[in-house]
């Protein structure tokens, strides 16, 4: 490799960097590559869903500052960089009818012009490899579909030179991934082992619930063998304190069991520039023994 390994990973809200694809990132930080978190929104409008927080007043009155120290911590922790888009988070709408989305708020943005900040960002960092979700979101939350939209659009748009001209010079991502942060085979396969071995599983009404959906599952193109980094992973993950309960569900499952079932963190390849033999495991896969001298924006 002729030229320094860079990887994008582009999330809707503090603590999704932490809970899809942390792992991966922390251990890609350890080989040497340089990785970029790519923040959407502040989680202005994100429930204070850790019980130990709730009705704290300094936090419900300072949620904005609170979640970006909280991502400060964690971006520690997983050695990565990190970097504001700016929107205003547009909050989980809920109810029968829908409400409506918040004025000015993310999801509502023109997809052109909110991909403005990702494709100066793009071409800034010159990212080989970025992440980001599918057309659903991953789940159907605004911001994440939104995050979808935006990063799309800059994939392309950051390379070609008669787009955005005024936002810097143009650079060609050559791969993009969505991330499963849950895949179902993971979850079922944990639960199996759970309750063969007589341990209360958390993933019973997570599963009835996608059986119920109708849902089908993704396809997985790329396992990430990451399983020695699923601590750094969690301690993250608690570094967002407010939609984090360390003593919640997100942690009864021992991490060696977690790493004997599946030691993986798992992508689906969405676009690729270059030739690459699926299934891979590295995200990295088809660049790290090619010069990127004469790749296209370079």
């Amino acid at each position: 490799m002729t030229e320094q390994l860079r990887l994008m990973a582009v999330h809707a809200h503090p603590d999704d960097e932490s809970s899809k694809g942390a792992a991966s990132m922390a251990m890609y930080v350890e080989q040497g590559v340089d990785v970029l978190v790519a923040t959407c929104t502040g989680g202005e409008r994100g429930s204070v869903l850790n019980p130990k927080l709730q009705g704290d007043p300094f936090v419900e009155e300072n949620i904005h500052e609170v979640r970006r120290k909280e991502m400060d911590a964690a971006r520690e922790i997983l050695g990565v960089k990190q970097a504001w888009l700016g929107f205003v988070d547009s909050g989980l709408p809920e109810g029968d009818p829908l409400p409506p989305l918040p004025e000015g708020c993310f999801a509502l943005q023109d997809v052109a012009e909110a991909a403005e900040p990702l494709v100066r960002l793009i071409r800034e960092f010159k990212p080989q490899v970025i992440t980001t979700y599918d057309e659903n979101g991953g789940y159907p939350h605004p911001d994440h579909i939104m995050t979808h939209k935006i990063t799309m659009l800059a994939f392309d748009a950051a390379g070609d030179p008669d787009a955005y001209p005024e936002s810097g010079e143009p650079w060609q991502p050559l791969k993009l991934y969505y991330n499963h942060g849950f895949p179902m085979g993971r979850i079922r396969a944990l639960h199996a082992y759970l309750t063969e071995h007589g341990h209360e599983s958390p993933y019973g009404e997570w599963i009835a619930g996608w059986e119920k959906s109708g849902r089908k599952e993704r396809e997985i193109t790329t396992r990430v063998e990451c399983g020695d980094w699923f601590e750094t992973r969690d301690r993250a993950l608690i570094a967002h304190a407010t939609q984090i309960d360390p003593d919640g569900p997100w942690f009864r499952v021992p991490l060696d069991v977690q790493r004997e079932v599946w030691s993986t963190e798992d992508y689906e390849l969405s676009r690729s520039l270059i030739d690459t033999d699926l299934p891979e495991d590295d995200l990295f896969a088809g660049l790290r023994t090619r010069s990127l001298a004469a790749e296209p924006g370079n």
